[in-house]
């Protein structure tokens, strides 16, 4: 399928999302759309499937002009979306999900056997191993992101639109993804792929396309671009993309968190860890490796059978959130839409929820003061927004994501967990976003840190700590610590070295 946009411009009330883009897009390609958070990738992905109408412009479709209503009427053309929100019933199983719409039916009846051969295959094509009867809203982000991966390639597209399809996978999965992609291109099918990712990015497409302020900057072959000069394009300026310099804590640094012997039945055996003052303690290993159950469970919010909790040499009793917060720990969930913030609500709003006691007076909301602590922390954590009364849905995902730092250092925590604090954030937004985390443990903070992305952890830990099946397996000090020798630990390929609950 060959597409064509031509002076394409799209506003959402002030914010002029797309401006006057020409883009070809040819047939049989993998063509990659990389920008900032809000130079327009993912409204540009939409209107490409449907999903979004341009207020201007023209979409041509194998050359004739095509005016989509909806993703059905792109699918009914060829046109389909793995969109970066995730756009499923959650009631409903994955076998439902994947099929929706499309499944096979005799005289009004769904043939299960046909439907569940189908999965079976896709399955089995992609390796992804989730069961095809559990209700989606009973998996994790990752998982379901999985899901929303089967029901694209489920429908046989001629052009599949991917906005951020490796958000939540692993390394592994990702790598059977860009297996699929390239057989899929194989086969005659045409590939839009969004993503943060750059190196990914070159990795995989034939052609990239740099996005800035809602304008195309540049279109060009992949090959002749590097991570540096795409970058120079997206920002319009040089940016350093290596982490900040890792400044270690004292030796006699006091232990702020010592967990002990933590388990819950089925998710988590005898995890035992401790946190410094000023230390970055990074937990490593593969989705469903027992890392974010191990942030909930010290958060409060999944219980345990047996282990202990200690904040300052305290043993804690934390049966809930709340409970967490009035100790004085902070946790960053892995989804910032569904777990962390009011999207349809205020950044003002959204930062003093948990916090209403310091912001009353006599049990009245006292709003100016409201407005006054949420101004004055936004800007110190570069918050870019009109208002600080703005929807938090109107912001970009590096904003979303520095509104939910600010949300819980409105009171400054002794122990921040952030799971995932950079997933679906641009490349500018996460420099910014790894100088925080850094500052914060410069001041003293003690700071879990649980990352899909490999080089993330590496980059900012003082020490790491890899789990596997609910397990601590390894560790290792920060200043050494290879990308190979944590994936060794974590696909037990190689012998590793014993876990130790000592701090370096």
């Amino acid at each position: 399928m060959h597409v064509e946009l031509r002076g394409v411009s799209k506003r959402y009330g002030g914010v002029q999302a797309l401006r006057d883009v020409d883009l070809r897009i040819d047939r049989g390609s993998i063509h990659g759309l990389v920008g900032e958070n809000g130079a327009g990738k993912s409204t540009l992905s939409k209107v490409i499937a449907g999903a979004v109408q341009p207020d201007s412009g023209d979409v041509i479709v194998d050359g004739r002009q095509v005016h989509y209503r909806s993703p059905r009427d792109a699918l009914a053309d060829g046109v389909t979306l793995v969109a970066q929100e995730l756009a499923l019933l959650p009631q409903r199983s994955v076998i439902e999900n994947v099929f929706l719409g499309i499944e096979s039916s005799r005289l009004g009846f769904v043939i299960d056997a046909d439907v569940r051969r189908q999965y079976a295959q896709l399955s089995d094509r992609l390796g992804f191993g989730l069961p095809p009867k559990v209700r989606v809203g009973t998996l994790r982000t990752a998982e379901q992101q999985k899901v929303e991966i089967l029901r694209a390639l489920a429908r046989h597209a001629r052009l599949i639109v991917m906005d951020e399809p490796t958000a939540a996978l692993t390394i592994d999965e990702a790598e059977r993804l860009f297996a699929i992609v390239r057989s899929l291109q194989a086969e005659g099918t045409t590939i839009v792929y969004v993503s943060h990712l750059l190196d990914q990015v070159l990795n995989l497409v034939d052609t990239v396309t740099v996005l800035r302020d809602g304008q195309l900057v540049q279109t060009g072959p992949a090959a002749s671009e590097t991570p540096e000069s795409l970058v120079v394009a997206m920002l319009g300026r040089s940016l350093n993309l290596a982490f900040p310099e890792k400044s270690f804590p004292a030796a006699d640094a006091p232990v702020v968190l010592s967990v002990h012997d933590l388990t819950r039945t089925g998710a988590l055996e005898d995890v035992s860890f401790d946190v410094k003052a000023g230390e970055i303690v990074g937990l490593a290993g593969l989705i469903g490796s027992g890392r974010s159950e191990v942030a909930r469970a010290i958060f409060g919010a999944d219980g345990h059978d047996r282990g202990t909790v200690e904040l300052d040499g305290a043993e804690l009793r934390v049966r809930k959130p709340s409970d967490a917060v009035r100790a004085g720990i902070a946790m960053l969930p892995e989804s910032r839409k569904e777990q962390g913030l009011l999207m349809g609500r205020s950044i003002v709003e959204n930062v003093t929820l948990p916090h209403l006691g310091e912001v009353s007076t006599a049990g009245f909301l006292a709003g100016s003061k409201q407005v006054r602590e949420t101004s004055t922390l936004t800007k110190q954590l570069d918050v870019r927004a009109r208002r600080v009364t703005s929807r938090v849905d109107t912001l970009s995902g590096g904003n979303q994501q520095k509104v939910l730092f600010a949300k819980w250092l409105f009171r400054r925590p002794r122990l921040l967990i952030a799971d995932e604090p950079t997933r679906g954030v641009d490349v500018g937004a996460k420099r910014s976003i790894y100088e925080l985390i850094a500052r914060l443990a410069g001041e003293g903070l003690a700071v879990v840190l649980i990352s899909s992305e490999l080089e993330e952890v590496i980059g900012l830990a003082h020490r790491v700590v890899v789990m596997r099946r609910g397990r601590i397996v390894a560790e290792f000090d920060g200043r050494t610590v290879s990308e190979d020798a944590v994936m060794r630990a974590a696909f037990a390929t190689a012998a590793a070295p014993a876990p130790s609950t000592e701090a370096t």
